[in-house]
C-alpha cells in the first residue's frame, strides 16, 4: 500500500472510532491455514486494477470475491451469500442478507440511514477523513476569495473583460487579511480538523472549536468545548465554519439568530452538509449586510433551486458540493477500503467504525 497515499498515522487518527470494533469482531473466525473465503456485494463500479489492490490487501487471510450488481434486484439476489457490501445498504433489504456482518458506506455522511437499518443493521463503517484534503482546500480558496475582495470586485470585472479598476484604496477595508484573526469551527472531525490545520498554518488563523464528542484538542487549535458553548463563540468568530455531521441536533442550526449574532465583517462557510444552515436567513444575512459573505458547497436543496435568492448575492461563493472530488482522493479511498479489507478478513479492528444511534 503506498505510504504516501495511506500511512500509519492515517490509521492512528482514526484510532478512536475504531475502538469499539475489537468486540464486534471477536466471534469471527481467525485465518487458519488456508485462506477463507470473503465475498463483497456491491453496486459500485471499481475498476479492475482496484479490485486487485482489494483483493491483494487480503491476501494470506481471505480469497475476496468482489461482485458487482448491476440493479438492485440482482443486488438482493447476491447479498444471500455475501459476507460483506460496499455502498449502500436499506433496512428493508437486511432479510436478504443473513451473513452479512460488514457494510462500508460509500462516503463519510450517514444521514440517509433509515430507522430499521439503525436498530439492526450490521457493523458499518465510513469515509469520514478520507475526502478532507480537498475540502479543507476549497475551504480555504473560497473564504481568500471573499476576504481579497475577488467575488464581489474582480471577477464582474473580469467577464466584463475589465482589469484596471482597483476597488477601495490601500486602507480601505475592501480587502482584508486572515492572518490574525478568528476561525469558529463547529465539528471538529475529519473536515474540521483539516480546515483548522490549513488555518492555523497556512494563515496564522486563531482557531476555536465546538464538538459534540470528548476529543483530544489538537495543538492547532486554541480552544476545544463541547455545543453548548456554541453561541458564545458565534459573535468572537471573523470566518465561521459547518462542518459537522447532519443530525438531528445540528439541523438547520445555523439560522437566523446565529447569522444576527455574527460580526458584520465575518464570513461563514459551509462544507459538511447543507441542513445545517437556514437558506433564506442566510440570503436575508448577505443581503442586509449581517454579514460579510458566504462560501457554501453544501446547499440544503441540491442544486440550489435556479431562482432561488441566493444567486441575486454579490457576497457568495459556491461549487457544487464537489469540493471532496479528485484523482488523490479515488486513491485514497481505495488504499482505505483496501485496509479496511484487510483487517476484516483478518479479525483486527476496523477504522471509522459509525454509531449509528449517534449517525455519525
Amino acid at each position: 500500500m503506498s505510504e504516501s497515499r495511506f500511512t500509519r498515522r492515517t490509521i492512528l487518527a482514526a484510532g478512536a472510532a475504531a475502538a469499539p470494533v475489537s468486540t464486534q469482531l471477536a466471534a469471527m473466525p481467525q485465518a487458519t491455514g488456508a485462506a477463507k473465503a470473503l465475498k463483497i456485494v456491491t453496486m459500485y463500479k471499481f475498476e479492475p486494477h482496484e479490485v486487485e489492490k482489494i483483493q491483494a490487501a487480503a491476501a494470506g487471510h481471505a480469497q475476496v470475491e468482489i461482485v458487482i450488481c448491476a440493479t438492485r434486484e440482482e443486488f438482493k439476489t447476491k447479498l444471500r451469500d455475501a459476507d460483506a457490501v460496499y455502498g449502500d445498504l436499506r433496512g428493508s433489504e437486511l432479510d436478504f442478507a443473513p451473513k452479512v456482518k460488514w457494510l462500508q458506506a460509500g462516503g463519510a455522511g450517514m444521514e440517509g440511514m433509515d430507522n430499521e437499518f439503525r436498530a439492526r443493521g450490521p457493523m458499518t463503517t465510513n469515509y469520514a477523513r478520507i475526502f478532507a484534503p480537498g475540502i479543507s482546500e476549497t475551504a480555504t480558496g473560497m473564504l481568500l476569495c471573499l476576504s481579497r475582495g475577488i467575488v464581489k470586485h474582480y471577477l464582474p470585472q473580469f467577464y466584463r473583460h475589465k482589469t484596471n479598476n482597483p476597488v477601495g484604496s490601500t486602507r480601505s477595508d475592501h480587502h482584508v487579511e486572515m492572518v490574525g484573526r478568528t476561525m469558529g469551527i463547529v465539528g471538529l472531525g475529519g473536515i474540521g480538523q483539516a480546515i483548522a490545520r490549513r488555518a492555523h498554518y497556512g494563515l496564522d488563523m486563531r482557531i476555536i472549536a465546538t464538538d459534540a464528542e470528548p476529543i483530544h484538542k489538537p495543538e492547532y487549535v486554541d480552544e476545544l468545548h463541547d455545543p453548548s458553548y456554541f453561541m458564545k463563540m458565534v459573535p468572537q468568530v471573523d470566518v465561521l465554519v459547518a462542518a459537522a455531521p447532519h443530525t438531528k441536533q445540528t439541523e438547520r442550526m445555523f439560522n437566523e439568530q446565529v447569522f444576527r449574532s455574527m460580526k458584520k465583517t465575518a464570513y461563514f462557510l459551509a462544507l459538511s452538509r447543507g441542513m445545517l444552515f437556514d437558506d433564506m436567513a442566510l440570503t436575508r444575512a448577505l443581503k442586509e449586510g449581517w454579514i460579510a459573505g458566504a462560501g457554501l458547497d453544501v446547499f440544503p436543496t441540491e442544486p440550489a433551486p435556479p431562482g432561488h435568492p441566493i444567486f441575486d448575492c454579490d457576497n457568495v461563493i459556491m461549487s457544487a458540493h464537489t469540493s471532496g472530488w479528485s484523482p488523490d482522493r479515488q486513491v485514497r479511498l481505495i488504499d482505505f477500503y483496501a485496509e479496511n479489507v484487510r483487517r476484516f478478513a483478518g479479525g483486527f479492528p476496523l477504522i471509522n467504525v459509525v454509531n449509528k444511534q449517534k449517525g455519525y
